[in-house]
């Protein structure tokens, strides 16, 4: 790492009123320079409490989108422009219509995992870690929820509520290559360790799960537990928070579940966004205003 690098990027950060954000995700040496690091809604809520007037997020495009929508009167910078997530192209808001016209009388949660247009057309939003809250509210209101777009994050929700929860076929390709092959072989070689995965894996791997947690709450359940030993199951980038939160505890992870997307944020893209103040997110005010509500629900809900 650039000594002279992170230096610039401090100075620039004066100079620009910035505050930087870093998904857990994002590449060790960039969550070490990010004023915040954490899950995505988590981010957006802690920039727009601060007096910044620009957002560097360090993640990909939807979180950027986010924290846009949370806070509209910010400059909002996604170093990485290209960023995106498969998961989240994965609905569209024209097929979120028609399933809409398919289920007329169903409520429609979204993932945060979403695009500002899928939002738009939603009533609730919903993160990993409120998601059973949010989809139990919206069983007050209706007989079926429609999930979008993750299938898996669907599936573990719809064992926990009594409202019927009709999945879409949306899916993270990052969570899914950790198997129950690669869960045995890693219990295998660490007999003492607990398993603790996030809810995007697939339904065979949240069964031999000792923990189903999002990322906050990962981070939260090393820091309180007992065990000594942990393998993660989730996205690699993971290890390097939990490694600096818990220093006395050993995590062992999964070398296949790594996001490309989550690593094209580098230091030379974050001082370039600060020089320039570019790729900036935008997002058009008939839009911004009906996703700002679904995701403002969704605080009131969970």
């Amino acid at each position: 790492m650039s000594e002279g690098l992170v230096e610039r990027i401090g100075e620039l950060k004066g100079e620009r009123k910035a505050v930087i954000l870093a998904h857990n995700y994002q590449l060790p040496e960039v969550q070490d320079i990010a004023d915040f690091t954490g899950d995505s809604l988590g981010l957006s809520r802690q920039a727009a409490a601060t007096e910044a007037e620009v957002i560097v997020f360090c993640g990909v495009h939807f979180m950027a989108q986010t924290a846009k929508l949370l806070s509209p009167e910010k400059i909002v910078l996604l170093p990485a422009l290209d960023a995106g997530c498969p998961m989240a192209d994965m609905i569209i808001p024209e097929r979120l219509r028609e399933l809409r016209a398919e289920h007329p009388c169903a409520k429609v949660v979204a993932y945060v995992n979403t695009s500002a247009e899928v939002k738009a057309e939603v009533d609730v939003c919903c993160t990993s870690a409120n998601a059973v809250k949010v989809v139990e509210a919206m069983g007050q209101e209706a007989d079926e929820v429609l999930f979008v777009p993750d299938k898996n994050l669907a599936h573990w929700v719809a064992g926990q509520v009594t409202v019927k929860v009709i999945p879409y076929r949306g899916f993270c390709p990052t969570h899914v290559w950790i198997t129950p092959d690669a869960v045995q072989k890693q219990r295998e070689e660490h007999p003492h360790a607990l398993f603790m995965c996030h809810p995007e894996c697939e339904p065979e791997v949240v069964e031999l799960a000792d923990e189903v947690l999002s990322t906050s709450g990962m981070l939260k359940f090393a820091r309180t537990s007992e065990a000594r030993e942990i393998i993660v199951g989730t996205e690699v980038g993971l290890l390097h928070p939990l490694r600096k939160d818990s220093p006395e505890k050993t995590f062992y992870g999964f070398p296949s579940a790594l996001c490309p997307n989550m690593k094209k944020t580098t230091l030379d893209k974050v001082a370039a966004a600060l020089e320039t103040l570019t790729p900036r997110i935008e997002i058009p005010e008939d839009i911004a205003a009906r996703a700002r509500q679904s995701v403002e629900r969704m605080v009131q809900y969970g």
